[in-house]
């Protein structure tokens, strides 16, 4: 079989010969080319149907640094079943002191779980009974072998792999991608010839060069369309810092400070960072007795006054709205918030979100449901649908559905209700707020028909280019 093809091709057909499924930097160094020159000669010949490109990931999995502490230290459940090998019976209280306190949930609860201890109830304190015969967990096995990077196809006990990465920083993966080319049949039928003519012969119907323009990324331009549209429905966009105060983030939003969204695995908060101008004196006084009477228990300054890495811009609505006590308003935020969350199909650490409210008189929660409509239809979303559900600081309360016609199913949206009076009153708002909020992922995602979030900062050239500016 005979192809016009250009030197390079010539070369890299020649050497693919000698020397089956290589990669490029392989090819370059038998054939004498610059990496260049072989990444544009292979492309040439993928499109002539001479040459197979073949990917392949192997994914690895290492100790992050929680994990190469629990290698030194023992985890968490191993440290305090040794505590209990000395003193056999022990309250909670007592136990605290065999592992740090933001580990003794964890401690306890896998300990229960791997059959180690027994809990009882005692007078003032649970009370903690060692049990006979305690074997080395899966987990601290699976430890020992990580302790060196491992091919994760390797790990034969899973479920002890996935009860690791659930536990912050104790795997972290990482992978090698390897791309092979091979000779298809035609390829291996080419002849290659040295004659001057046939190596300087031109193809005139090879394709041109791609040439692509720089551009601003999809998920931007979401973002993009999602002001823009609550501009054109008449509202202003407010802005804010990405660390606050627990004050503004949690207090004044009605969230207890014992509520398990304020503990660590939920929540980023500054090492050794607390700032003393929270708020006025008299939003504090005003919060804290909303907390006392609320939720019967003794508020701490304190508590309020350590920094966050924000988990909403809910934050930044109610500081401004606490600072401005407007009889009404239309406004909203979009910005990047943080939660202490496993990265999944679904969920990531770092993601975008857009929230507002509208303060009126005589706004009622139909009101809310119409505004939601009306921005779904300018977003391309025509099938939606709210369902009753519950939030801590708005009662009633809605979750927005959308319907997505390629999944061919409901997918949640937005949540929406009204601020319940033990927020807003304490901070001397008087008329209702309509308030919702939700992630811009999400929404890009229906648009883009995409069924991983992490597809959209993979930086994947190929989807890039290919999705089309105004869709």
């Amino acid at each position: 079989m005979s192809k016009v093809l250009h030197p390079i091709e010539h070369k890299i057909i020649r050497t693919l010969k000698e020397t089956p499924n290589i990669t490029h930097d392989e090819i370059a160094k038998n054939a004498e080319l610059t990496i260049d020159q072989v990444r544009r000669g292979v492309e040439w010949l993928k499109y002539k149907n001479l040459v197979e490109v073949h990917e392949s990931e192997v994914f690895f999995a290492s100790l992050g640094q929680n994990g190469k502490e629990a290698v030194e230290k023992g985890l968490p459940e191993r440290r305090l079943v040794n505590y209990l090998v000395k003193h056999k019976v022990c309250t909670f209280d007592d136990a605290r002191t065999a592992v740090l306190e933001n580990e003794f949930n964890a401690a306890i609860s896998n300990a229960k779980q791997n059959g180690w201890i027994e809990i009882t109830k005692g007078q003032t304190s649970n009370i903690i009974t060692l049990k006979d015969n305690i074997k080395h967990s899966p987990e601290e096995e699976l430890l020992t072998i990580l302790a060196n990077r491992t091919p994760v196809s390797d790990i034969k006990n899973k479920s002890a792999f996935e009860s690791l990465k659930k536990r912050p920083d104790f795997i972290r993966l990482d992978s090698i991608k390897t791309t092979v080319i091979t000779l298809t049949k035609q390829g291996l039928d080419t002849q290659i010839t040295h004659s001057t003519g046939a190596l300087l012969a031109i193809d005139v119907e090879a394709p041109a060069p791609e040439v692509f323009a720089a551009r601003s990324h999809p998920l931007q331009d979401v973002i993009n369309e999602v002001r823009e549209i609550f501009v054109s429905l008449g509202f202003a966009e407010i802005y804010g810092n990405l660390a606050q105060p627990s004050f503004w983030n949690f207090d004044a939003l009605f969230t207890p400070q014992d509520h398990p969204a304020r503990e660590m695995q939920d929540t980023f908060y500054i090492k050794n960072a607390s700032t003393n101008k929270i708020a006025t004196h008299n939003q504090i006084a005003k919060v804290s007795e909303s907390h006392k009477k609320g939720w019967h228990y003794n508020w701490k300054l304190d508590e309020a006054k350590r920094m966050v890495l924000r988990t909403h811009t809910t934050c930044v609505t109610i500081r401004h709205l606490a600072d401005n006590n407007p009889d009404e308003a239309r406004i909203f935020s979009v910005g990047r918030v943080f939660r202490n969350e496993k990265v999944s199909y679904k969920h990531l650490v770092e993601f975008n979100q857009v929230e507002g409210v509208v303060v009126g008189k005589n706004v009622t929660l139909r009101d809310l449901m119409g505004l939601q409509r009306e921005f779904y239809y300018k977003m391309g979303l025509k099938k939606v649908k709210f369902w009753p559900t519950f939030f801590p600081y708005t009662e009633p309360s809605l979750q927005s559905m959308v319907y997505n016609e390629k999944l061919g199913k409901w997918v949640e949206l937005f949540g929406m209700g009204i601020f319940r009076p033990e927020v807003t009153k304490p901070l001397g708002i008087k008329n209702p707020v309509l308030a919702w909020g939700g992630g811009i992922e999400r929404i890009a995602m229906l648009k883009f028909a995409l069924s991983d979030v992490r597809e959209l900062y993979n930086n994947n050239l190929g989807w890039l280019r290919s999705v089309p500016k105004c869709p």
